[in-house]
């Protein structure tokens, strides 16, 4: 395998971008770099662009990079796996564009390094021909999603890189309100550490600092909607107010809310699986699905057409002037919990 010759792929874009950066990193000088980079379209891309680049010499440094983005999954349909017993028009025409493209960077010279990525999953590509081949010369690393294990030593050892530490529980918390996301992740980790000072993270601290704890509270007060706990929704609506929330925004995510539970619902009653309904409303967060979910089971579909008609009513009321907003809210979810 060339030592110069990577191919990163898989739907963890950050762990991936990390990596490529490690790579750059171990290159040399980032102002020296910037003008020895070559970034190709996979699509795209002919033998003799790559041979071109990969052998033309670094300008004032030792190596160059040359990144081309997508040439995995260009043959992922084209080309099914050698060891078919029988080989149809389909796959030798992809062969025959294939094998120039492998030709091309068989020999990368010591003075390049050459780095193939994608967004395709090792399932997605494992019976590519063009894949297998490419990785008999590279050095393949892989990025799929993280699973909770997973997640739980990264959000750990990021706390400890940025000089702080957390709780099991505040982890816990974390991972169920961000997901996945590991952009999102980062950036309310470095905020928690700030806030912290120095200190412990705590489950509370997750819950004062994580930009989703806002949308906690409204699920919560989803709940009490739900199981007509008027003095319970109404002070939840307090807290939500008194920490600065503007009444539009407040209205906006509890009419999400409904909407995401009336199309679980219809999508439901389609025979839609969980992760095709997941997919098909957009959702990251773990815990806002897993409680949208929750919350559909227990709303029937007429209660949900109320429910509109009164949002709306609550909207016109507060763009009018009719009401203010603080008062608009207030008189709806009184209305709500009936």
């Amino acid at each position: 395998k060339s030592p110069g010759m990577y191919v990163l792929t898989g739907r963890d874009d950050f762990s991936l971008k990390e990596s490529l950066e490690e790579i750059k990193r171990g290159i040399g000088e980032d102002s020296l770099l910037e003008a020895n980079t070559s970034e190709l379209d996979g699509q795209q891309v002919k033998p003799e662009q790559i041979r071109n680049l990969v052998e033309a010499a670094p300008f004032l440094a030792e190596k160059r990079l040359v990144i081309i983005c997508g040439l995995l999954a260009r043959f992922v349909q084209k080309y099914k796996s050698s060891r078919q017993k029988r080989e149809g028009p389909q796959e030798r025409a992809g062969k025959q564009e294939c094998e120039p493209l492998l030709e091309s960077m068989r020999n990368v010279p010591a003075s390049t390094v050459l780095v193939v990525v994608d967004s395709l999953d090792y399932r997605d590509i494992k019976a590519s021909h063009f894949f297998n081949a490419l990785s008999n010369m590279a050095e393949v690393r892989f990025f799929p999603l993280m699973n909770k294990p997973g997640l739980r030593n990264w959000v750990n050892q990021r706390v400890k890189q940025q000089g702080g530490s957390i709780s099991g529980p505040a982890v816990e918390l974390l991972i169920e309100l961000v997901g996945s996301n590991l952009w999102i992740m980062r950036n309310e980790i470095i905020k928690l550490v700030l806030y912290a000072g120095g200190s412990r993270i705590e489950r509370n601290d997750v819950g004062k600092v994580v930009s989703y704890s806002r949308e906690i509270v409204v699920f919560e007060m989803v709940d009490a909607v739900i199981d007509f706990n008027v003095g319970e929704a109404e002070r939840l609506l307090e807290r939500l107010l008194e920490r600065g929330a503007p009444p539009v925004q407040l209205l906006f995510m509890l009419s999400r809310q409904f909407r995401y539970i009336a199309r679980v619902k219809s999508l439901k009653n389609m025979g839609e699986r969980e992760p095709a309904i997941r997919a098909r409303l957009g959702i990251s967060s773990d815990f806002v699905f897993r409680k949208t979910l929750e919350q559909a089971s227990r709303y029937p579909l007429e209660r949900i057409r109320g429910v509109y008609r009164r949002l709306l009513g609550t909207d016109l009321a507060i763009k009018t002037g009719k009401m203010r907003g603080e008062v608009a809210l207030n008189v709806l979810v009184a209305e709500l919990c009936r």
